[in-house]
């Protein structure tokens, strides 16, 4: 469908000639999903397309206090420096973006005034800048305005690799950023940019108070009291932190939307298990809302039964997957284990590779781990549904692995352990702590043996292995063993930063504080030209096919197996009422959480 047809059957939508039921129904036709059929609508000044969340109580406060529990805590609280969700989760009650991802894909005001469109002025029909207008009448917690220096000063202090932010690759393509008034900013990208909305927005765009980090850039970065000791916009002030353990704020007497928040304070819990995070909700009430509900699906079912709490399932593109690790991580080189300058003696051969993703049985960890909460996949890239690629099927066969290993020369020795010239095909699989992930390395342990492949399993409290400790060796980031299995999640309904895990610039190193995103240290110079390609392609068909190739290529080329795709699954009270979604984190719209009744 060309651009006429498609402004012809929005304005149909607009003068009530054609529904949006209908217009959702022919873009899925043409090969779009509904998040982003809707993502037009909205952008076209159509209300949403999908039943909104509605919010109920008449004023601020009353609520008493909401509970939230994360198996794993936050660590810190600066947004530029967070290290995987835990640590988003923690900022985000402070700090807020411009815009948040909802449910179906649509991005939320939160700090702007408005969403930019073509349409409004805000975007370039070049695709190469972008306006933000700001919400006026807004406060940091100590009372200072929140203004356009702010916004311009975030956009300065993430770009600037001296200062090692984690939200560095949403805002390396900016190459301005200007205030055009006291509550006006202009982005200036260095190319055609179809994915705008990113720096600034969602999990990467949260923004912190020039006044109190303008003195601490590049190399004083961490230096910052701030770090530990927020002051936001958000719905709740900071009162007390123990990175791990508690997190604890109460609610904003100022804050810029009327009758938010409804409760009166908060309290983030960190530690324990997903197992017991999920009875701490729906068995015994103790908690309001417990994250990341990594539990054998026939557990939740089972504690849902008990009438307290409910499962929550939002469809995203999320990945649990395993990881080979391209450099040696047992030998230093220049005083640095997996160096980028070091090659991992066996698992650089393609053949070892090819065996294990062979070895991997995703059908049964569905089957019997996960059930509808982790859906098996042989893609990296699973949704939006435009970006998916047809091409690829997985296969579980100890047969076939053992055919590939006899064919590479890898031979059995008296142990039973292949071998070629001296080298053992011996393994340090590393996770976190977790009962479905143990499971899930028993069952590819299990029949690595039957191929000749000997695993030492090790199991790492996940608020260690998903640490921002630069002093520790045990996190993922560094990936100190062979092969690691995580989730990586997709915060956004946009593939473009969610690929840059293995572009050749994100590669994590001692020298960026194992900062970068690329932890399998792999590069390919194909890869990196087709990412830059797909990243100024304004052509939405074009730069599918673009990301479509992207996954293909770490498929081919094995350099993860997939296992699940897995959707944001969280636990909640049965009184709370609380927006979810799979393209931001669960507590994007934490303002408008309350508990009914």
């Amino acid at each position: 469908m060309d651009e006429h047809g498609l402004r012809n059957l929005i304005g149909k939508v607009k003068s009530g000639r054609l529904s949006r039921r209908r217009f959702l129904e022919m873009m899925v036709g043409a090969g779009l999903t509904v998040p982003m059929a809707g993502h037009l609508l909205l952008n076209a000044g159509v209300a949403n397309a999908q039943p909104a969340f509605t919010y109920k109580p008449t004023k601020r406060g009353g609520g008493g206090v909401v509970k939230l529990l994360m198996w794993q805590g936050p660590t810190l609280l600066n947004p530029h420096f967070a290290v995987g969700t835990k640590d988003q989760y923690g900022c985000r009650v402070f700090y807020e973006p411009l815009a948040g991802w909802d449910a179906n894909g649509n991005l939320v005001p939160i700090l702007a005034a408005a969403i930019p469109t073509v349409e409004n002025g805000g975007v370039a029909k070049d695709g190469k800048s972008v306006v933000w207008k700001l919400k006026k009448g807004v406060n940091w917690h100590d009372g200072k305005p929140f203004t356009a220096d702010d916004v311009v000063f975030n956009v300065e202090y993430a770009s600037d690799p001296a200062t090692a932010t984690t939200t560095i690759g949403a805002y390396r393509d900016v190459v301005k950023a200007t205030k055009i008034d006291s509550h006006t900013v202009r982005l200036e990208f260095k190319e055609p940019t179809p994915f705008w909305a990113d720096p600034l927005v969602g999990t990467v765009g949260m923004i912190i108070p020039k006044h109190l980090f303008d003195a601490y850039r590049g190399s004083k970065s961490r230096d910052a009291p701030t770090n530990h000791k927020p002051v936001g916009t958000g719905p709740y002030r900071f009162v007390d932190f123990k990175p791990g353990d508690m997190l604890r704020g109460e609610a904003n007497p100022n804050y810029h939307e009327a009758n938010r928040p409804h409760f009166d304070a908060i309290e983030l819990k960190g530690g324990g298990d997903a197992v017991s995070a999920a009875r701490a909700v729906l068995q015994t009430g103790e908690f309001d809302y417990a994250w990341n509900m990594q539990v054998e699906d026939e557990i939740l079912k089972r504690l849902e039964a008990g009438g307290k709490g409910r499962i929550s399932i939002a469809p995203g593109g999320s990945v649990e997957f395993l990881q080979f690790q391209t450099t040696d991580p047992w030998t230093e080189v220049d005083g640095e284990r997996a160096s980028i300058k070091s090659r991992h003696p066996t698992l650089t051969d393609f053949a070892v590779r090819d065996a294990i993703n062979l070895l991997v049985d995703r059908q049964s960890i569905q089957d019997h781990i996960y059930g509808r909460t982790g859906v098996a996949t042989r893609n990296f890239l699973n949704n939006p549904q435009r970006f998916r690629s047809p091409n690829n099927a997985f296969e579980f066969s100890v047969e076939k692995a053992n055919r590939v290993l006899d064919a590479a020369g890898w031979k059995r020795g008296p142990d039973g352990v292949r071998a070629r010239d001296g080298r053992k095909l011996k393994f340090v699989f590393q996770t976190s702590i977790n009962a479905p992930r143990q499971k899930c390395q028993q069952i590819i342990k299990q029949a690595c043996q039957k191929a000749g492949i000997e695993i030492e399993l090790k199991s790492i409290t996940a608020s260690v292995y998903f640490s921002s400790d630069v002093a520790n060796p045990d996190t993922f980031r560094k990936f100190f063993a062979d092969l690691q299995m995580y989730n990586t999640t997709m915060p956004r309904p946009d593939p473009g930063l969610f690929m840059n895990q293995f572009v050749s610039w994100e590669v994590s190193t001692k020298e960026n504080k194992w900062s970068g995103t690329n932890n399998t240290r792999w590069r390919s110079d194909e890869y990196d030209r087709t990412y830059k390609a797909a990243q100024v392609e304004m052509d939405p068909v074009k730069r599918a096919a673009l990301f479509i190739r992207l996954n293909e290529i770490l498929i081919e080329n094995r350099v993860v197996v997939p296992i699940s795709n897995r959707p944001v699954v969280a636990a909640l009270s049965n009184r709370l009422r609380a927006p979810m979604t799979g393209w931001d984190n669960d507590v994007f719209l934490l303002k408008d959480w309350y508990r009914e009744g």
